[in-house]
C-alpha cells in the first residue's frame, strides 16, 4: 500500500493541473446530481417495527381518518388581548384556504370547536331538564291512571256486590243485561287504562334510553373538558391541521402549503407560529456557528505552520471533499427518506477528518523539504508513509461508521454509511488533491524565511524517560478526572427533541411555549390511544365501552384529558386522543405510555389498548436504540482489538488503548448528560430546556470516537513502537514516540474540536449535542486520554507492552503502518539497529 500511495502521490505532484481538474469535474458532477435528484430533508425519525409503528400502520388500514398525521398551528395576539370577533373570522377565512392545500384532509377550526362545545354543554343541560320534565309528566300520568284503576276497582266490587243481591234475591236474570253492560263498560275502561300505562311504559323506556345516551354524552364531554382549542383567556387559538398522509410520509409541498395559507393572508394583531411538525423541513445543513469553527480551525492551522498558503490548503482540500460528499449525499435525499442530523454528521465528520488527514500530509512534507529533499520525491514519500497511515486511519474511521448498519435502526444505518463516505472522500482527497496542490506550490507552503535555508538535519535531543511516580501519578489523576467526569451518564435518559429545545425565537419554540402557557404542557404531545373492541360489539354498545375505556384511562395518574376520535366502520377499533400532565419529552409521560400499553379495563378483559402518536413514538424509537447500544459497544471493542493488534503487535497495547477509548467515551457520556439532561452551563451553551439525551447520540459518539481515538493511537504509538523496534529501551521509547508525535496530533485535536465545536451552536435541535460530545471527546481522548494516560501505561508496562505470543506474530500480516520499508528505500538515512522480531523490516 505504501509503495502504491508513493507513486500515486508522485504522479499527482506532476500532473497537478489534470488531478485538480478532475475532483473539479466531480464536484459540478455532485452538484448537477443534487440539482437534479435532491430532495428535502427531516427531523422527523421513524424504525419499522416498534409498537407505534404497527399501531400506525393498522390505523391507515382499517381507521384512516385517525392515521394521518396532524399538525398544529399556534395563533397568540401579539399584545395578549382576547382575539377579537373581527380577528376569528379573518382566520376563519384563512383556514378555508388552508383546508383546500393538496394533502390536507381537514382543518380543525378552534372557533368552531369552542362553539360547538358550548353548544354541547347547552344541549346537554337543556336535555336533562327536557327529560326531568317528561318523568315528571309520566309520573303524573302513572298516578292519574293509578287512581283511575282503584275508581274502576271499586265499581268492580259493587257491580260485583249488586250481581251477589241480584243472585240471592232471585232476580240475577232479569238483572243480567244491566250488569253486563256495566262490567263491559268497566272492561273497556281498564283496558283504555292497559293501554295508556303501556303507552307510558313505552315513553317512560324512551325516555331512559335518551337519558342514557346523553348521560353518555355528558360524560364523553367531561373527559375531554381538559382539551381546549381557545385558552381560557380568549388570546391564544390552537388549529388543528389533519393530513391525508401519515406525518412522516406528508410531502413539504403540502407542509410549505400550509404555512404559505397563513403568510399570504396575515390578520392584524395576530402572530402565526408553527409545530414542528409543519416545519419539519429543512432549509440548511450549516449556520454561521459552524462557520466560526472553521474559522477558529483556520487560525489553528496559521499558528502551527506559520504560512497563509500552508494553512489553507488542508482547508481547501477539506471543503472540496466536503462539498462533493455533502452534495452526493443530498441528491440522495429525493429517493431515500433522510433526516438532517444524516449529511450534518457527514458535513462535520469530512470537514474535522478532511483538515487533519491533509495536514497530516502536509507536516511531513514541509519536514522533508526543510531536510532538502527534491519537491515531487518529498510529495510521493509523505503521501506513502503518512498518506499511508491516513488510509488506515480513515479505514478504521469507515468500520466503525459502517458498523452502524449492524444495529438494524435503518435510518442510523444510512447516518453511518452518508458519514463513512463523507470520510472516505475525505481519504480520497487527501491522497489524491493534497498532492496536486503540494507540486503546484512547491516550497511557497514554507514559511519565507525558511525557502532558501540550507538542508538541514536535526539532532536526536537525548531522551530521558518519566519516573515511575510521575507515571503513577499522571495515571491516576488522568483516570480519576475521566470518572468524575463520567459519572453523569449513570443517569443518563434517552429521547428526541422537542419544540421546548428548538433555538429561542424559533417558530417551533414559539408555538410549543404559547401552547405549554395558554393550554398546558400535555397538549404538545398527546398520545392516540387505540382500543381494540371485542369482536360482535353492537352500535348501541360502542358508545358505553367508549366512555368505559375513556373513564380507565383517565383515573390514571398523569393523564389530564381523554378525548374519543371515534370508531372504526366495522366497530373493531376505538381512538382516544389523550393529554398527558407534562410535555412529550418528560418521564412521566414515557411512564405513562407503558401503563397505557399495560392497561385493563375493568369488566371488559377482551379490551386491548395500544398507544401511537409523535411522543409514542419518540419513546419507542428511543428504547429501541438504547436495547441496540450494548451489541454495538461490543463490536466497536472487538473491532478495536483487532485492529490494534495487526497494527501495533502487541497483545498490550490494544488493551490500554481500548480501555482508554471506553474512558472517553463514558466521560463525553457525562459531560452530555450533565449539560444536556441536567441544564448545567445551559446559559453558554443555548440547553434553555434541559431534557432527555438525543436518543442515538451515544451510538454515533461511539462510532465516530472509536475511529478518532485508533487515528490519535496511531499517530502517537506507532511513534513509541519505531523507537523501539530501533533500540530505543521501552521507556525512552514511550517520550521519544510522544514528543515525536503530540504536535501534529494537539493541531489535529484543537482542529477537531473546533469544527466539532462550530456545531453546538447550530441551528438544529438534533446536531448541537452531536457537536458538543464529539467535541468533548476528542478533547478528554486526545489530551488525557492518548498524552496522558496511555504514556503513563506503556511505561509501567515497559517491554512487557509491546510482547506478542510468536505463534501470534508468525500469523500476522506486516502492515507497515508508517510505511518504514518505504522510507528506506526512497530515502537515505542512517541506519539504525532493528530490534529482533520487529514489524519493522
Amino acid at each position: 500500500m505504501a509503495e502504491l500511495l508513493y507513486r500515486l502521490g508522485r504522479f499527482a505532484a506532476r500532473r497537478a493541473w489534470l488531478i485538480v481538474s478532475a475532483w473539479l469535474v466531480v464536484l459540478v458532477a455532485a452538484g448537477a446530481a443534487f440539482a437534479a435528484f435532491g430532495g428535502t430533508l427531516s427531523t422527523a425519525i421513524t424504525i419499522p417495527g416498534t409498537p407505534t409503528a404497527e399501531v400506525t400502520d393498522r390505523l391507515q388500514a382499517e381507521f384512516p381518518d385517525a392515521a394521518g398525521g396532524t399538525g398544529t398551528v399556534v395563533l397568540h395576539t401579539s399584545d395578549g388581548s382576547e382575539l377579537t370577533a373581527a380577528q376569528r373570522d379573518a382566520l376563519t377565512e384563512v383556514f378555508a384556504e388552508v383546508s383546500d392545500v393538496e394533502g390536507v384532509r381537514s382543518v380543525v377550526d378552534p372557533f368552531a370547536v369552542q362553539t360547538q362545545l358550548a353548544g354541547q354543554e347547552g344541549q346537554i343541560t337543556e336535555g336533562r331538564e327536557r327529560i326531568a320534565a317528561g318523568r315528571e309528566q309520566i309520573a303524573a300520568g302513572e298516578e292519574q291512571i293509578g287512581a283511575a284503576r282503584a275508581e274502576l276497582d271499586a265499581g268492580q266490587a259493587e257491580l260485583d256486590a249488586a250481581r251477589a243481591q241480584a243472585e240471592a234475591a232471585g232476580l240475577l236474570a232479569q238483572a243480567q243485561p244491566r250488569l253486563d253492560a256495566q262490567q263491559a263498560q268497566l272492561d273497556a275502561a281498564r283496558t283504555e287504562l292497559d293501554t295508556q300505562a303501556a303507552a307510558l311504559e313505552e315513553q317512560s323506556t324512551e325516555l331512559e334510553a335518551g337519558s342514557a345516551e346523553l348521560e353518555l354524552g355528558a360524560e364523553q364531554l367531561a373527559l375531554a373538558s381538559g382539551i381546549r382549542t381557545v385558552s381560557d383567556d380568549g388570546s391564544a387559538a390552537t388549529v388543528t391541521v389533519q393530513f391525508a398522509d401519515p406525518l412522516y410520509e406528508v410531502p413539504t409541498e403540502t407542509k410549505e402549503g400550509v404555512e404559505a395559507a397563513f403568510e399570504d393572508n396575515p390578520v392584524d394583531g395576530v402572530e402565526v407560529d408553527y409545530s414542528a411538525e409543519i416545519t419539519q423541513s429543512i432549509d440548511s445543513i450549516a449556520g454561521a456557528a459552524e462557520i466560526i469553527g472553521l474559522a477558529v480551525a483556520v487560525v489553528v492551522l496559521i499558528v502551527m505552520l506559520g504560512s497563509l498558503v500552508a494553512a489553507g490548503l488542508p482547508i481547501l482540500s477539506a471543503l472540496i471533499g466536503v462539498a462533493v460528499g455533502s452534495l452526493g449525499a443530498l441528491a440522495l435525499s429525493g429517493t431515500v427518506e433522510m433526516i438532517s442530523v444524516t449529511p450534518v454528521l457527514g458535513l462535520m465528520l469530512g470537514l474535522a477528518v478532511g483538515i487533519d488527514y491533509s495536514l497530516f500530509i502536509l507536516n511531513r512534507h514541509r519536514r522533508q523539504l526543510r531536510e532538502g529533499l527534491e519537491l515531487h520525491e518529498s510529495v510521493g514519500l509523505a503521501t506513502g508513509t503518512s498518506g499511508n497511515a491516513v488510509v488506515f486511519a480513515g479505514l478504521t474511521v469507515l468500520i466503525a461508521l459502517l458498523a452502524l448498519n449492524v444495529t438494524g435502526i435503518g435510518f442510523l444505518g444510512l447516518m453511518g454509511t452518508v458519514a463513512a463516505a463523507c470520510v472516505a472522500i475525505a481519504v480520497l482527497v487527501a491522497v489524491t488533491l493534497m498532492p496536486a496542490l503540494l507540486g503546484l506550490l512547491g516550497d511557497r507552503v514554507l514559511p519565507r524565511r525558511q525557502r532558501h535555508q540550507a538542508a538541514r538535519t536535526h539532532a536526536r535531543r537525548p531522551v530521558r524517560a518519566m519516573s515511575t511516580g510521575a507515571a503513577i501519578l499522571s495515571l491516576v489523576a488522568g483516570i480519576a478526572a475521566l470518572v468524575v467526569i463520567a459519572l453523569p451518564a449513570l443517569d443518563m435518559r434517552l429521547g428526541l427533541p422537542d419544540g421546548s429545545s428548538e433555538p429561542q425565537g424559533s417558530t417551533q419554540y414559539e408555538a410549543y411555549s404559547v401552547v405549554e402557557e395558554k393550554f398546558g404542557a400535555g397538549q404538545n404531545g398527546p398520545l392516540l390511544v387505540v382500543a381494540e373492541l371485542p369482536a360482535g360489539t353492537g352500535e348501541a354498545e360502542v358508545a358505553a365501552l367508549q366512555v368505559a375505556v375513556g373513564q380507565e384511562i383517565l383515573a390514571l395518574d398523569d393523564v389530564e384529558a381523554v378525548a374519543p376520535v371515534g370508531t372504526s366502520e366495522d366497530a373493531t377499533l376505538a381512538a382516544f386522543q389523550v393529554v398527558p400532565a407534562e410535555g412529550p419529552s418528560s418521564e412521566s409521560t414515557e411512564a405513562l405510555v407503558h401503563t397505557l400499553r399495560d392497561l385493563s379495563v375493568d369488566g371488559e378483559p377482551d379490551v386491548e389498548l395500544a398507544v401511537a402518536g409523535a411522543a409514542s413514538g419518540n419513546i419507542d424509537i428511543s428504547e429501541k436504540l438504547s436495547d441496540a447500544l450494548p451489541a454495538y459497544l461490543g463490536l466497536v471493542i472487538g473491532l478495536s482489538l483487532v485492529i490494534l493488534v495487526l497494527v501495533f503487535r502487541s497483545v498490550l497495547v490494544p488493551v490500554i488503548a481500548t480501555g482508554g477509548f471506553i474512558l472517553s467515551v463514558f466521560a463525553a457520556f457525562g459531560g452530555v448528560t450533565a449539560i444536556y439532561q441536567w441544564g448545567w452551563l445551559g446559559e453558554i451553551f443555548g440547553v434553555h430546556t434541559p431534557g432527555p439525551v438525543l436518543s442515538f447520540l451515544p451510538t454515533i459518539l461511539i462510532g465516530v470516537l472509536f475511529g478518532l481515538a485508533m487515528d490519535y493511537q496511531l499517530f502517537l504509538v506507532s511513534g513509541m513502537r519505531e523507537a523501539y523496534v530501533h533500540g530505543t529501551p521501552a521507556r525512552e521509547a514511550v517520550i521519544e514516540g510522544r514528543r515525536a508525535g503530540r504536535a501534529v496530533v494537539t493541531a489535529a485535536a484543537i482542529i477537531m474540536i473546533s469544527v466539532f465545536g462550530g456545531f453546538m451552536f447550530s441551528h438544529l435541535a438534533m446536531i448541537r449535542p452531536i457537536g458538543f460530545g464529539l467535541a468533548f471527546g476528542v478533547l478528554l481522548d486526545a489530551f488525557v486520554v492518548r498524552m496522558l494516560i496511555v504514556p503513563a501505561l506503556m511505561h509501567l508496562a515497559g517491554d512487557k507492552a509491546w510482547w506478542l505470543p510468536r505463534w501470534l506474530d508468525r500469523l500476522l500480516p506486516d502492515v507497515d503502518v508508517e510505511g518504514a520499508a518505504l522510507e528506506r528505500r526512497h530515502h537515505r538515512h542512517d541506519a539504525e539497529p532493528v530490534r529482533e522480531g520487529s514489524a519493522v523490516r
